[in-house]
């Protein structure tokens, strides 16, 4: 009889212990429902912190670094630019990421207005120009510069590009070739070619995450890699102690700058196949020039191929430099420059003088 109390005493203690027991059971579930909340609420946060510390420093560099050009309203498109000195037109067409600056700071701004009427104009969401969403490809860009160029007044004009800037005056001369009096292409990317860091750096232009991006971690993250990628574009010389101190590096790394920058480097591959059936059609005097050492685009597959699609082309191969030869050797950029001016006066002569309508240059 005791033994049968002892198995009903037991009995009673399972039943009171078993929902306990399941209870323990269902506790990590129960941690998980709150659990995930907690890690999205927490990665809001710092993205709410990041995007208003990005908001701060952008506010600050516009304060530091505010606009000394002027402005103009082309095709809705709000552009800044600058001018200097008086003569026969220049324009000068800046790269991938980079702002007016860049072109003064290397000094041939202020020596090529000794004889020229010397002009650049930011291109799209660089500096303080707009950037509308919209296919900014090389052909779209030189239009609206060449409406640009028109409100100022410019009807033809000597062209030097640097870089992706490249792209856009090669895009000008052909498709605006009574524009073009004379065309430098200084350091140009114009083949399509394999490159890792369209992947890389392409990113923040994809709509909503990429917008996410560039108030938030790619600011942070270009502010990092900038000394490193300073160096990729001067190596193998050191970087000059004139750009590194004078350089607008805020203003550069600000979310509509980043945009800018990541647009142009995702059109870059798709803009040089849509360009690169169409460069033997130049019919401006033509001086390409590039670093025999340039680690941003490899002189061989871009310059030294587009002299030889370009009858009449000339070429100079700057031995043991890199990407930024405006800052590396600005007096070789601005002789480049005058060579082809002089050879399109001179074509200009032969035009006039033989009573032909169009003069090919020898």
């Amino acid at each position: 009889m005791q033994d049968m109390n002892r198995v009903r005493d037991m009995a009673a203690r399972d039943v009171r212990i078993g929902p306990a027991r399941r209870a323990s059971r269902s506790h990590p579930s129960d941690a998980g429902s709150w659990l995930v909340p907690a890690l999205i609420g927490g990665v809001a946060a710092v993205l709410g912190a990041t995007a208003l510390h990005v908001h701060r420093r952008a506010r600050e560099a516009e304060e530091h670094e505010p606009p000394f050009g002027r402005f103009l309203t082309v095709e809705g498109v709000r552009l800044h630019y600058i001018e200097r000195g008086r003569g026969e037109p220049l324009a000068l067409i800046h790269g991938n990421g980079s702002l007016v600056q860049d072109f003064l700071i290397s000094g041939i701004v202020d020596e090529l207005a000794k004889r020229y009427r010397v002009i650049v104009i930011e291109r799209p969401g660089f500096g303080y120009s707009a950037r509308p969403r919209r296919f900014w490809t090389p052909q779209a860009q030189a239009r609206l510069l060449h409406a640009a160029y028109e409100r100022l007044g410019v009807r033809k004009a000597h062209v030097l590009g640097h870089s992706w800037g490249a792209l856009v005056a090669a895009a000008l001369a052909i498709e605006f070739p009574d524009f073009v009096e004379s065309l430098v292409l200084e350091s140009g990317y114009f083949y399509p070619t394999a490159r890792a860091d369209v992947v890389l750096v392409s990113q923040p232009a994809i709509p909503g995450v990429g917008d996410v991006m560039r108030y938030t971690v790619a600011p942070v993250a270009s502010r990092i890699l900038l000394p490193k990628i300073f160096r990729k574009i001067f190596a193998p010389a050191p970087v000059p102690e004139q750009f590194h101190r004078r350089f607008p590096r805020e203003l550069v790394l600000r979310p509509s700058h980043l945009r800018a920058a990541s647009e142009d480097v995702a059109l870059m591959i798709p803009a040089a196949m849509s360009l690169q059936h169409r460069y033997p059609g130049i019919k401006a005097p033509l001086f390409i020039i590039t670093g025999g050492d340039d680690q941003i685009v490899d002189a061989g597959r871009h310059s030294m191929r587009l002299h030889r699609a370009v009858p009449g082309s000339e070429i100079l191969v700057v031995p043991g430099l890199g990407h930024m030869l405006h800052h590396l050797a600005p007096d070789l950029v601005v002789e480049a420059v005058d060579r082809a001016a002089h050879r399109a006066a001179r074509a200009r002569a032969a035009a006039s003088t033989d009573g032909t309508v169009e003069a090919r240059w020898p």
